[in-house]
């Protein structure tokens, strides 16, 4: 892992830095508290689609993390996303198309999920994502940043979709923060609910109750396929952003909850 840039503001040093998975550059970010002069828990941070590792809300929630837990917070760019963006018009496209569907009216998939040109592509991305997550928690560990193998995520959106068969295979993370996805209607139908039946960690999981991208059957499906005895489901009124800010709130007690001490 090979940092390219530190910076420290208010307690929370950010190191910009990259690392190679299978001939490919991955670049990410790693917040730490100032103080700390050893290894401490981790959560890692997935972004949602057309977002990137300095997503706004992937920021705040590191830095709260790091300030108010004295955890660190690690983020990536995920394939195709961020600098790994290699078609800026196909980029760009995705982005307005995704505006759209969010402004429609609110109502159970009230905006259609546009067709798949190449479902296999997108599964593959999203494949290569996980593997980028374990090769992450390789170095991390060989870094001596991982302190008693207490490590958390936290991905909503395209953040579940990538991360919930991440994290069922993946025996290093410990809890999980999901949502904001569905089991039907998207591509990798039977790869989410195999991983969702394998699931055993605690999870904190998230739906918006008229989200304009998915049905909320789908996302209640999704949480019932979940296979953890310890899970929780913190329903919202709104669309699929209009997930309030005090369900940070939730975040912090989780993660110290499972992740402290």
């Amino acid at each position: 892992m090979q940092a390219t840039s530190e910076i420290v503001a208010r307690g929370v040093v950010e190191r910009a830095f990259r690392f190679e998975v299978e001939g490919e550059e991955v670049p990410g970010l790693l917040w730490r508290p100032e103080a700390a002069t050893g290894p401490t828990p981790v959560v890692l941070l997935g972004h949602g689609g057309t977002q990137h590792k300095r997503a706004p809300n992937v920021l705040g929630l590191a830095r709260r993390f790091v300030r108010h837990l004295g955890m660190s917070a690690v983020a990536i760019d995920a394939p195709g996303h961020g600098e790994r963006v290699d078609d800026e018009a196909r980029a760009d496209a995705a982005r307005r198309d995704l505006e759209r569907r969010l402004r429609a009216t609110t109502g159970e998939a009230a905006a259609p999920r546009p067709a798949q040109s190449d479902p296999d592509a997108y599964a593959e991305a999203h494949a290569r994502a996980a593997r980028e997550w374990s090769a992450l928690l390789d170095l991390l560990d060989t870094d001596g940043l991982v302190a008693d193998g207490r490590v958390g995520y936290w991905g909503l959106s395209m953040g579940t979709m990538i991360g919930l068969p991440m994290v069922a295979d993946e025996p290093r993370v410990r809890c999980a923060v999901l949502g904001l996805a569905c089991l039907s209607g998207w591509p990798n139908e039977a790869v989410r609910a195999a991983a969702a039946r394998r699931l055993e960690i605690p999870v904190l999981f998230v739906l918006q109750w008229d989200d304009q991208l998915m049905t909320r059957q789908s996302g209640l499906e999704l949480f019932d396929a979940i296979g953890s005895a310890d899970k929780a489901l913190h329903a919202f009124p709104g669309g699929h952003v209009d997930t309030p800010l005090y369900e940070r709130d939730a975040y912090d007690a989780f993660f110290a909850r499972h992740l402290s001490g």
